[in-house]
């Protein structure tokens, strides 16, 4: 082989290793790039999904909307603003018997259990008229929701008959249904639902499923609640007739047996 061919044979394996550290290199800053855009497009996504975090965390609850709601859906059978009156009786009664109650109070489902049928035979025969103002404040008491949850499917109740009303209300309280103060069984509609299945007019009633699923009454529930808080009543179950409290004669407790509250409202049908 010539000097001169062992020359260009070198100069040919420089040239073709000059174009191979180039592309290799072009190789290289391509990568560095892609892995640069990468991370940035990953960055700007955590920082958009931190974003999106924070700004669904200080959006109001679907309660809180309610609350704040400027249309309200009031049930059937209720008058006054926005259908938070809510009077159950024979209209000829002349007296009526205020009732404040949380669905989750332990000590109202006691009352109910002990004295409830009394008030309902009461109220059949004309005696009186029921006031039935609910309650929400167990919910941030206890944490949860099942007041307001209970108190928009008795809203549905309500919207098909006083009597499916007055008769899932009893049933929420029953010793069957009530779950303890601490267990928010009333915040899940299908526990709900469940305890309508033991009430006649609301068991298969195609209209009370969607009310209670689709939460129809739920601005009325909360505007019920702000009555209750804005009555000055501080705690359930309260009783009122003519706007004087119904106790235990020489206490300040409600009547929590039959013959305490006979007792307790021949007295007040008196005043």
């Amino acid at each position: 082989m010539s000097a001169r061919n062992n020359q260009a044979n070198k100069a040919a394996a420089r040239e073709r290793l000059r174009v191979e550290r180039e592309r290799q290199a072009k190789k290289d800053r391509a990568r560095r790039q892609l892995v640069v855009g990468v991370s940035a497009v990953a960055v700007l996504a955590a920082a958009g999904g931190i974003g999106y975090a924070v700004v669904q965390s200080n959006q109001p609850s679907a309660w809180e909307s309610a609350a704040k709601a400027t249309t309200v859906t009031a049930p059937k059978n209720t008058s006054g603003t926005n259908g938070t009156t809510v009077v159950v009786g024979k209209p000829a009664a002349k007296k009526t018997l205020e009732l404040y109650e949380d669905s989750r109070c332990p000590v109202c489902a006691t009352f109910e259990q002990s004295v409830g049928s009394t008030v309902e035979k009461d109220v059949e025969a004309g005696k009186y008229k029921i006031k039935y103002v609910g309650a929400t404040f167990i919910d941030d008491a206890a944490t949860g929701e099942g007041s307001k949850n209970a108190l928009s499917a008795l809203g549905a109740a309500l919207d098909v008959s006083p009597d499916a009303f007055l008769t899932y209300k009893a049933a929420l309280y029953s010793a069957k249904f009530h779950p303890e103060e601490n267990d928010d069984k009333f915040a899940k509609d299908s526990y709900l639902l469940e305890v309508a299945d033991s009430v006649p007019a609301l068991k298969g009633n195609a209209a009370f499923k969607k009310n209670v699923e689709d939460g129809t009454f739920d601005a009325w529930a909360m505007k019920m609640s702000k009555a209750f808080d804005d009555s000055g009543v501080k705690g359930t179950p309260t009783l009122k007739m003519d706007g004087k409290p119904v106790t235990v004669a020489g206490s300040d407790n409600p009547p929590m047996t039959a013959p305490e509250f006979n007792t307790a409202i021949d007295t007040a049908l008196k005043g």
